[in-house]
């Protein structure tokens, strides 16, 4: 036998079924629930009870697609010069989770995406022509800065974070990793190290400059920087910085490298050598990731903002999304003095 329905008990699946609760048009409920000043307090605050006393939640990707908006941001790691770097390399996960915080609080959604450029050459196309992102955040140039240039000549909506050159065409939000370099070395030399090496792949941009500052303090005080190329794979960091410390505990006493992940490998192998940190070897490193004061010693490192960079690059992203004009933004960094220099 059929159960009768008091009217208030219809199934609510559809702002159609909402509005014939409420004696409204569907029109009035869309605009109500979406917070449109069109619609007076009073209906607003009775469709808002109506929609709550039956659990009711509009389809929001429908309304995203209705207004040509997915609500989504791509997130793209390039990796041309560090092809066997991971996604859970510390540094991506600091980034990450504090994009994901910023873009969540402004009320999107974040799909993340790594690729090889060398098997993909137009790796950034498929992604910003699919429909499916509003726009994106390109985490890092790695050697892919001319190809960034050309996609920033016809795609607006994108903010990398990186290095910044005088005349590019792409938005970065990036550390000043040239006066990092600086700082780096200035507290070296201050510490008293003499024999000086650059520990890194000088051949990215970010760290390119950061070896360039180094070299130019050294220099300035009659001294020599040498560079032990190294890489930030995981699988293969640990074989390669032992090799380059039992190389350079005889012969260097003062290390500057790329990334704090790379001068605490540096620590580990060390302390295996026997050498002490900062006895006979001082050590600064370059991020100031959480983990680096957790050491024995803390490193000494350099501090790049990088909470206060995804929040400047979710600004800038959401004003280019807009139709804005935006100017790149470079952050100072710090020198984090602790135990290691």
């Amino acid at each position: 036998m059929p159960v009768d329905r008091k009217p208030d008990d219809r199934p609510v699946r559809t702002i159609t079924d909402l509005a014939k609760l409420a004696g409204v048009s569907p029109g009035t409920v869309s605009r109500a629930l979406s917070g449109n000043s069109l619609v007076n307090a009073k209906t607003r605050e009775k469709i808002e009870a109506i929609a709550r006393e039956h659990g009711f939640r509009p389809n929001q990707m429908a309304s995203r697609l209705r207004r040509q908006k997915t609500g989504v941001i791509g997130v793209i790691i390039p990796l041309g010069h560090e092809q066997k770097q991971q996604v859970s390399d510390t540094f991506f996960l600091t980034l990450l989770g504090h994009l994901a915080d910023e873009l969540t609080e402004k009320g999107y959604d974040l799909m993340l995406r790594r690729v090889v450029p060398a098997s993909d050459e137009d790796w950034l196309d498929p992604f910003i022509g699919s429909g499916m992102i509003d726009g994106v955040i390109v985490v890092g140039q790695s050697d892919q800065f001319d190809h960034l240039e050309e996609v920033a000549d016809g795609y607006r909506p994108m903010v990398v974070w990186g290095q910044h050159r005088e005349g590019q065409r792409h938005c970065v939000v990036g550390s000043d990793n040239l006066l990092g370099g600086k700082l780096a070395m200035q507290r070296l030399v201050a510490a008293g190290a003499k024999r000086l090496a650059f520990v890194g792949d000088a051949n990215a941009p970010e760290f390119a400059a950061r070896f360039s500052g180094a070299r130019q303090v050294a220099r300035s005080f009659g001294l020599d920087l040498a560079e032990l190329p190294a890489h930030l794979a995981t699988s293969g960091m640990t074989s390669e910085i032992a090799a380059l410390m039992e190389e350079a505990a005889g012969k260097f006493d003062g290390l500057f490298a790329a990334t704090d992940l790379l001068a605490l490998a540096c620590l580990g192998e060390l302390r295996k050598l026997g050498r002490d940190v900062p006895g006979d070897m001082k050590l600064v490193g370059f991020d100031d990731l959480p983990i680096a004061q957790q050491t024995a010693p803390p490193l000494t490192t350099i501090r790049q903002d990088i909470a206060g960079g995804a929040h400047a690059i979710v600004q800038l992203l959401l004003r280019r999304i807009a139709g804005e004009e935006t100017e790149s933004i470079v952050m100072p960094p710090t020198l984090i003095a602790r135990g290691t220099a």
